[in-house]
């Protein structure tokens, strides 16, 4: 078992002002799923993604990843915690516009302070087809190429789990179907994926589909499709 929520709950203070975002979630996700989860605006998904993936921590629960106790742990230990186990890949890409697709994918192994650093960013590159653009800003590629090296970024420390808000929210739906067929065949692989998403066409990539509604889950469904989607998504 990968990931293992029990009854997590969120609130934010606003003034006087209690807001639930979560309320009593429970979820265990298997290494090797690829979970898309929905849920309207205010639902609590990307909050339940930020809890995830160490950004943020619960008002009250329990969140095991990979077995470790990570919702007490203190912020240098869930900044560890997030370099070597968690990759992000977001919608609006978050790369550094001043540095190159290399030296964005380089940037995760300086923080974990490796070695052969330019080496392993190059893999990752070549890997996901785009080491021809090792040496690009991110203003002189498109948008497509910007999320793949982003998603090289979230690879290339061999995390437990990726998560991705939106992946393809500033795509076209071309390139948006491309970015997804990666997904899968990263996830082919063994990668574990978890994607957060209000798109019903994105989530049918996924082999499981999650649903939040005011802070809870709503259903957590197989999607036997899922496996197949690969295959026709470009079409």
């Amino acid at each position: 078992m990968l990931v293992e929520v029990r009854d997590l709950t969120k609130i934010y203070q606003t003034g006087n002002v209690q807001v639930a975002a979560l309320r009593g979630v429970g979820m265990e996700i298997d290494r090797g799923e690829f979970v898309a989860i929905m849920g309207p605006s205010g639902s609590g998904k990307t909050t339940f993604m930020n809890l995830m993936g160490c950004l943020d921590r619960p008002t009250s629960g329990t969140y095991l990843l990979g077995g470790e106790h990570v919702h007490s742990l203190r912020d240098e230990q869930l900044a560890e915690i997030r370099n070597k186990h968690v990759g992000f890949v977001f919608q609006t890409y978050n790369l550094l516009t001043q540095a190159t697709a290399l030296q964005n994918v380089e940037l995760p192994l300086i923080y974990a302070h490796k070695k052969q650093r330019r080496q392993l960013a190059m893999e990752v590159l070549d890997r996901l087809g785009i080491a021809d653009r090792a040496h690009h800003l991110p203003s002189e590629m498109s948008g497509g190429q910007q999320q793949r090296v982003a998603i090289a970024r979230s690879l290339v420390n061999e995390p437990s789990m990726i998560l991705a808000d939106e992946p393809t929210g500033n795509l076209d739906s071309k390139t948006g179907a491309e970015v997804m067929e990666l997904f899968c065949r990263l996830n082919a692989q063994g990668i574990t994926i978890v994607i957060v998403t209000h798109d019903d066409h994105v989530a049918s990539y996924a082999k499981r589909l999650v649903r939040f509604f005011d802070g809870q889950v709503v259903s957590d469904t197989a999607n036997d499709a899922g496996a197949d989607t690969e295959k026709e998504g470009g079409s």
